[in-house]
């Protein structure tokens, strides 16, 4: 019988029987995969990767445990060696600089931390996706997302740089591009560029909805690209709004966007939700270093089971509608997945 209240309920789920079981379901660890709802694969999650300027480079980063700076040589080309044996076909690159300034040069030059990467793992390996962030944070010397004019980002020389900094990553052999700035206009912008620079071919994965979100701490260290002052609440979204991450994914959709990242993931699975009902684009969500972070430490102090976490974290990505996934946890997944580690 329905309630006075509950008219936009299904009325299917008021007419179960009322001696229904649905533990009978869950008997058996073979009974529960059979009905298991959302599956965790290898090949639905990303890996991101920091590139540094120099050589013989390997090192440990701040705040992110197991995750290392690399040189754009052998060290590099060994560990995405070692995510190719455990499945993972999917990099994302992050470039650091080796020096500054207020125009991020080092962004687009073609001897960049990423573009020497790229061109390394396009010669070494043939069926790899290669995803270059595309932003100038890292690059800049006051560590904002964009050109400044009078202490504020300037939208059209900012969007030129986006799309140049594109094609030279194009040019190096990247399969799909992902501008992380938050600029109005960036995927029409950089769209172009790639069409008129005879990269038709190239995709643009956008971070269509990123929010100014406190969860990127560990990211901003390990990349250098803190903001030398104020925030990027100016470009960045509110983490209180919802509508908005709709008209965000809808205008990168419209200006041509070939996949929607969402970032955070886990504090925004809601949106992830509503994105995904409204879009017949792929969704990308970034398991952020944050939200990494966290379950490292709390692991590392014996509160949580990091494996158990894990999986059901990125599952729960998973769910809420993200046909990928970015994270740091990767590598470590790839390798619970195997055959013989178990579920």
């Amino acid at each position: 019988m329905t309630t006075i209240g509950n008219a936009g309920v299904d009325q299917r789920l008021t007419q179960a029987p009322h001696d229904a079981r649905p533990t009978r379901l869950r008997r058996t660890a073979t009974l529960r995969g059979l009905v298991r709802e959302t599956s965790l694969d290898v090949s639905a999650l990303i890996q991101p990767l920091f590139v540094v300027p120099g050589r013989g480079i390997a090192r440990e980063t701040d705040g992110l445990p197991g995750i290392r700076h690399l040189s754009a040589d052998e060290a590099f080309q060994s560990e995405v060696s070692r995510l190719v044996s455990r499945g993972i076909r999917s990099v994302l690159l992050f470039g650091l600089a080796s020096s500054k300034d207020p125009i991020a040069s080092e962004s687009f030059a073609d001897d960049g931390a990423v573009q020497r990467a790229v061109r390394l793992l396009r010669q070494h390996f043939d069926d790899l996706l290669i995803i270059t962030d595309v932003c100038c944070c890292a690059y800049t010397s006051h560590g904002h997302c964009g050109l400044l004019s009078g202490g504020t980002i300037e939208p059209e020389s900012t969007v030129e740089l986006l799309a140049r900094i594109a094609v030279s990553h194009a040019e190096a052999g990247a399969d799909l591009v992902a501008p992380s700035a938050m600029a109005d206009g960036m995927v029409r912008g950089i769209r172009g560029a790639l069409d008129e620079a005879g990269y038709h071919d190239r995709g643009i994965l956008s971070y269509a909805v990123k929010y100014a979100s406190a969860f990127y701490g560990p990211f901003r260290d390990a990349a250098n690209s803190a903001p030398a002052f104020g925030d990027r609440g100016r470009y960045q979204m509110d983490p209180a709004n919802r509508r908005e991450a709709l008209r965000e994914a809808a205008l990168d959709e419209a200006e041509g966007a070939d996949l929607l990242m969402i970032k955070p993931a886990l504090a925004y699975l809601d949106v992830i939700a509503e994105v995904r009902a409204k879009t017949t684009l792929p969704i990308v969500a970034y398991n952020v270093s944050g939200e990494y972070a966290m379950i490292k430490a709390a692991a590392a102090s014996g509160w949580l089971d990091e494996r158990a976490a894990v999986l059901e974290s990125l599952t729960s990505i998973r769910r809420a509608g993200a046909d990928a996934i970015v994270s740091y946890h990767a590598n470590d997944v790839a390798g619970w997945l195997q055959p013989g580690h178990g579920r």
